[in-house]
């Protein structure tokens, strides 16, 4: 007969299901860290916008976010965060968590700013990465319909005649409306007065109101205006016709060879971000580009979709600095702080 030491039973039993308790609990525990990995976005995502509501850069990352929230499953929320020609966003944006939960969407203003403002608060390249171009935008030069001009040609010919008389809105200082014009004026354009404001939307108004007489910006925040009568379309800055506005000529068509001014608008969001955000931001992205509905929307507002890769935009916001630096250097653009 085999005798068993009363308890024995009693005490192995309960080791072997702590043991198992103990294995479960790791297990488990490690779920919830691989599940969030897998399931992002598991929240809603902050897109950061530098400039205020109703100017370009709002009026396109608002429809491209709106196809991609679709996508992704999740809300974009867009937080307006501008002044001081889009820098205060940006570098809000450079100071954010790499979590993949705050993106950013910028203009050319973040290339231009590079190439003229020497102490930024961030570094344009270093402190990003780069998510994808959504669209390519030209630039237009509109008149208030009382300006006796047709077009350009004819503005810069008054220009010239009134130095210094005839002034020009622009969504801020260092953003493409303003270099667009100082452009203009290194190439025999004419003298201007500048008179920037803290995004495009209340330029307009006073622009169609009459209180400024030009105004210089992407093309978005214009196109229905011109449609309606209420300003006048001189040039567009690109180097082709725009599709939405093709009876306006270019600027180099008009007697300036060789001038060209466009803005990109791309997604960003701070550096170190993971590849799984990369990858997931700019697939949505990319399908939120190609879908007939956002393509067609951007093409009527004068815009050219693209929806590129995160290293071609890489790619593209360094050369476009190096171009535009060398460009700042020869005409001699300056902003204040520059």
């Amino acid at each position: 007969m085999t005798h068993r030491m009363p308890g024995v039973q009693a005490c192995v039993a309960p080791v072997a299901l702590l043991s198992m308790s103990a294995l479960g609990f790791a297990v488990l525990s490690s779920l919830p860290a691989q599940a969030q990995a897998q399931a992002y976005p598991a929240k809603s995502i902050r897109m950061i916008v530098p400039f205020p509501p109703g100017g370009n850069t709002d009026i396109i990352a608002r429809g491209v976010a709106n196809r991609m929230q679709e996508l992704l499953g999740q809300t974009f929320v867009i937080e307006n965060r501008g002044g001081a020609g889009s820098t205060i966003g940006t570098e809000v944006l450079a100071r954010s968590p790499a979590d993949g939960y705050v993106v950013g969407f910028v203009s050319s203003a973040h290339v231009f700013n590079a190439a003229i403002l020497p102490k930024l608060p961030y570094d344009s390249i270093k402190d990003f990465t780069m998510l994808g171009v959504a669209a390519d935008v030209p630039t237009m030069i509109v008149a208030h319909p009382s300006l006796p001009v047709k077009n350009v040609r004819e503005l810069a010919a008054l220009a010239r005649k009134n130095p210094g008389k005839l002034n020009y809105a622009s969504s801020g200082a260092g953003t493409v409306g303003h270099l667009a014009m100082e452009l203009l004026t290194s190439m025999n354009g004419g003298s201007y007065v500048h008179v920037p404001y803290k995004g495009s939307g209340q330029a307009i108004t006073d622009v169609v109101g009459g209180y400024v007489i030009l105004m210089a910006a992407s093309m978005p925040v214009f196109v229905s205006h011109v449609q309606a009568g209420k300003l006048k379309p001189l040039g567009v800055t690109s180097a082709k016709r725009s599709r939405a506005l093709p009876d306006v000529p270019t600027i180099s068509e008009q007697g300036f060879p060789g001038y060209e001014v466009s803005s990109g608008f791309g997604m960003l969001a701070p550096a170190n971000v993971s590849p799984t955000v990369i990858k997931t931001i700019n697939g949505a992205l990319v399908k939120a580009i190609q879908d007939p509905a956002v393509r067609d929307r951007l093409s009527s507002q004068g815009a050219e979709p693209v929806g590129s890769t995160p290293e071609q935009h890489d790619q593209l916001v360094r050369s476009e600095i190096a171009r535009w630096t060398k460009i700042v250097k020869q005409v001699g653009i300056k902003v204040d702080g520059s």
